[in-house]
């Protein structure tokens, strides 16, 4: 049986230099206090050897840990993840930032967070001592909890708020990167008015959420400069297929029941799909429909929804460029809002269709 080939380690590159480990790590890492001479000479055992460096090497300098911490919403994930409904919002946000990591030598740690739990900040500065990551990603609602913020403040790690958009209060800011929710609610509903419908109605996320207020906002402002009402149209719901059930019954129970919904996830617009079809409407002929998120779902409908599409992946991409670029002392946005896009599919149609 053949002999297994060793691996060529940090401690080879360094032996064949005649340099210490510590040298080739500051070669690895690209640092300013390498003579040229050094620097060579080190690059020529890497590639004489072939070797591929390590996080363990890249840490071995001592500045960086060339690690990004991401969190995302422990209760929701993994309610997600038990039901097999799909955690698109995961799924983008690893495309995004592990693809934007490995460009920089970096790797995405995903941890999940109960923001709820009495011991977050337990919990959270567990992580960091074991992790020591050079920055953190928050998905929202961490990225408006106070408990969070500090405990990353308090341990000098920098961090990264993803819909997190002005300064407030008594939270400090850290890099604030968001979609344009409030806009792309005014995109689904501008699209709407201008197939003539006047009653749309609004089904929100949780008020926790900041981002459910900025689409409600977006909503409201572009109805009032048609000059249409609101009164009447708006249910709450929390993301979950449920909430979007209850808040689609009562908008399609109304003796004045919209000729329009937007809800704000795929979730609650599935579950409007199915109090559609309940009380005998057809979409779009009697109601068109706009979703948010533009998960896979939406597109094998029947019809396919038109749909909001949130663009996860470059968003915590640009987090993980704003947190690396802070590591080697370079200046960053305080605030980044980033565009939403818009698909226009078959669940939509003029409100003449529907009697509106």
């Amino acid at each position: 049986m053949a002999r297994r080939r060793q691996a060529v380690t940090i401690k080879h590159v360094a032996a064949d230099a005649g340099v210490s480990l510590q040298t080739v790590s500051r070669v690895i890492n690209n640092e300013a206090n390498v003579r040229p001479e050094m620097r060579e000479k080190v690059q020529a055992s890497i590639d004489k050897l072939g070797y591929v460096p390590s996080i363990a090497a890249q840490r071995m300098s001592g500045s960086r840990s060339y690690l990004i911490l991401a969190l995302n919403d422990r209760e929701r994930t993994i309610a997600d993840w038990r039901a097999r409904q799909g955690t698109d919002w995961v799924d983008q946000m690893l495309l995004g930032g592990m693809l934007e990591c490995a460009e920089h030598g970096y790797r995405l740690i995903f941890e999940l967070v109960d923001t709820h739990n009495d011991h977050v900040e337990r919990e959270l500065g567990a992580a960091i001592a074991a992790l020591q990551p050079d920055g953190a990603i928050l998905t929202p609602p961490h990225s408006d909890n106070p408990q969070i913020l500090e405990t990353l403040t308090r341990h000098h790690v920098p961090f990264a708020r993803i819909g997190a958009q002005v300064h407030e209060e008594g939270l400090p800011d850290g890099i604030m990167v968001s979609m344009d929710d409030e806009g792309g609610a005014r995109t689904a509903t501008r699209h709407l008015i201008e197939l003539g419908h006047k009653r749309i109605g609004f089904i929100s996320g949780p008020s926790e959420y900041r981002l459910s207020a900025k689409r409600i906002d977006g909503w409201k402002a572009e109805m009032e400069v048609a000059g249409l009402t609101t009164a009447g149209l708006l249910e709450a719901g929390d993301f979950t297929y449920a909430s979007g059930v209850r808040a689609a019954r009562a908008l399609l129970a109304s003796l004045d029941r919209p000729s329009a919904i937007i809800a704000s996830n795929d979730q609650m617009a599935l579950a409007t799909v199915e109090i559609a079809d309940e009380l005998g409407l057809a979409i779009p002929a009697d109601l068109s429909l706009v979703s948010f998120d533009n998960t896979p779902l939406v597109r094998f409908t029947r019809p396919a929804l038109t749909a909001v599409d949130q663009p996860i992946a470059e968003t915590t991409a640009t987090a993980v460029r704003s947190l690396i670029a802070v590591q080697k002392g370079e200046e960053v946005a305080g605030a980044v809002i980033l565009p939403m896009g818009f698909e226009v599919r078959g669940s939509t149609g003029p409100a003449a269709a529907c009697g509106a």
